[in-house]
């Protein structure tokens, strides 16, 4: 074996990069192909667009409720263990997802497959931060984000070639040789840790509190224009909700010996900001990805695979520049990059809002640029923010409830976007159709599958299609207004949050002053 490539302990760090790089990059993929497969899954198990929400929603659910008890779970029981765990889960729910013949075992699948990828996830993170010293540490995260980037560069594309030659069904089962090799690269590189200062107890309230909280909002939201706000069935979760999450909150300050969310990691400002950038840049990008797939192949005609070539622009910048906003936070810190990155998504998401009927792909490439410079200047210094903030023996932990922030974020985002886009489609499609010789059965039909073509109107065809593309572009561009203000909040939380990097004061010239006392906020942050 060339010497280069032969496992020795001043490469091993590189080697465990690369392994955890190729794990995310299975992750990753996975978020990105099922986008494009939206309309196609869509027709094939003939499913409507509340459901057609839940294959994204039940997938990124269970994977944000659980990234922290993944990370909790590395730290007490070896971070190498639980993440080889999640990896075969994955793998295994994968296959079990291609095989779906309907769209229920399909979103049963793809929740057993987020609870796979929060054990995966938070692994990569804090297994690099455990590898890696501060100084190198944007560097490696850096690299992180930008082979994360890459997936989600080849996903469309993946995705799109798959779903249009073979079948959706295959991007699920392209995930199995990607975990073996996943597997097999990390027995080889990477060593096990845990941290040595806890206890192994497992916090069964917390994770119970959290999940049920979590699931019963993301539950109202998603449902609420199917039931109807002031239904008691939605009153009831988010009261549940409400009440499980500060059930939550009072365990884990007030009464568990081993608190799965350490609170006093918020007490930093750096690591508190970060998380809220998590929750903010995805609500925006997640949420962005799931109404523009089906606005380019439902709406402007593209078909999966010319769907996922158009998704390129924002992806490809992200693999670019994302290594690149790495090591510039090693030298400037975090926050001008985070800042100016969450400018430029505010500024991509406003050109979104002003996609007219007879707009086309042109008027959506600039937005796509941006988005992606802007996500690439976010993702590895928000990252790399967050772990210098706390010890690294804590890594798990704060890797899960930065990976949580983010999930959840994307979760909130498809999820209320969703709610905007139905009620404000609908009720426009209802106005565009109320002179048409349709019956309310035929209406009912157009408004379940807003934006698709439509047949068996018969003479009224075209004026129908040409109502119902008009009520999606309505409904798309003002849920895309919440994103826009949603990304401007998130330039303020960056710019005030995020604190700068401190320079170490100089030597003394005589004798070596007293150690300082440790601070909430480490330098470098």
């Amino acid at each position: 074996m060339p010497e280069r490539f032969r496992l020795t302990e001043d490469n091993r760090k590189w080697w465990t990069l690369g392994a955890m790089c190729f794990a995310l990059f299975m992750i990753m993929l996975d978020n990105t192909v099922v986008n494009v497969a939206l309309p196609s899954i869509q027709r094939s198990l003939h499913t409507t667009l509340s459901n057609l929400e839940w294959t994204v929603n039940a997938y990124t659910l269970t994977f944000g409720v659980l990234l922290v008890t993944g990370g909790r779970a590395g730290d007490i029981f070896g971070r190498r263990r639980m993440f080889l765990f999640g990896v075969m889960l994955f793998a295994a729910s994968s296959a079990a997802i291609g095989l779906a013949p309907t769209d229920s075992l399909l979103i049963a699948g793809r929740a057993v497959q987020g609870i796979g990828a929060a054990f995966m996830m938070p692994g990569t993170l804090s297994i690099i931060s455990n590898t890696f010293p501060p100084e190198e540490r944007g560097r490696a995260i850096g690299t992180w984000a930008g082979v994360s980037a890459l997936a989600l560069a080849l996903g469309p594309v993946v995705g799109g070639a798959l779903t249009q030659y073979v079948s959706w069904r295959a991007i699920f089962f392209i995930n199995v040789p990607v975990a073996v090799g996943a597997v097999a690269v990390t027995l080889f590189a990477t060593h096990e840790s845990r941290d040595e200062t806890i206890d192994r107890t497992v916090d069964i309230p917390g994770i119970a509190t959290l999940s049920a909280g979590l699931t019963a909002l993301i539950l109202a939201l998603v449902e609420s224009n199917s039931w109807g706000w002031g239904s008691a069935r939605i009153i009831g979760l988010l009261a549940l909700a409400g009440a499980s999450l500060i059930a939550f909150i009072l365990v884990e300050a007030k009464f568990s010996p081993a608190p799965m969310v350490q609170f006093e990691f918020f007490k930093s400002r750096t690591f508190f900001g970060a998380n809220l950038v998590a929750f903010i840049v995805s609500f925006a990008m997640l949420a962005m990805f799931f109404l523009t797939a089906l606005y380019i192949q439902n709406i402007l005609g593209y078909s999966p695979l010319q769907a996922g070539v158009r998704f390129l622009p924002t992806t490809l910048m992200i693999v670019l520049i994302a290594p690149i906003a790495g090591r510039m936070s090693d030298r400037i810190g975090p926050r001008p990059l985070m800042v100016t990155g969450l400018a430029l998504t505010t500024v991509s998401l406003f050109l979104q809002t002003r996609i007219t009927v007879s707009s086309g792909y042109t008027d959506l490439l600039p937005a796509f640029v941006l988005m992606g410079v802007g996500m690439a200047l976010v993702m590895s210094p928000m990252s790399t923010a967050a772990m210098n903030a706390v010890p690294a023996t804590k890594a798990g932990v704060a890797s899960g409830i930065l990976s949580m922030n983010r999930m959840v974020g994307g979760t909130f985002g498809v999820a209320l976007l969703g709610t905007i886009f139905q009620s404000m489609s609908r009720h426009r499609l209802e106005d565009n159709l109320a002179n048409l010789p349709l019956s309310a059965a035929q209406k009912s039909s157009i408004a379940d599958n807003i934006g698709q073509s439509t047949t068996g109107v018969g003479h009224a065809s075209a004026q129908v299609v040409q109502a119902a593309h008009d009520a999606f572009i309505h409904g798309f561009t003002g849920a895309m207004w919440l994103s826009v203000s949603v990304a401007a909040v998130g330039v303020i939380v960056a710019a005030t949050l995020i604190q700068p990097v401190r320079k170490p004061a100089a030597a003394p010239a005589v004798e070596p002053a007293a150690q300082p006392e440790a601070t909430a906020e480490p330098i470098g942050v």
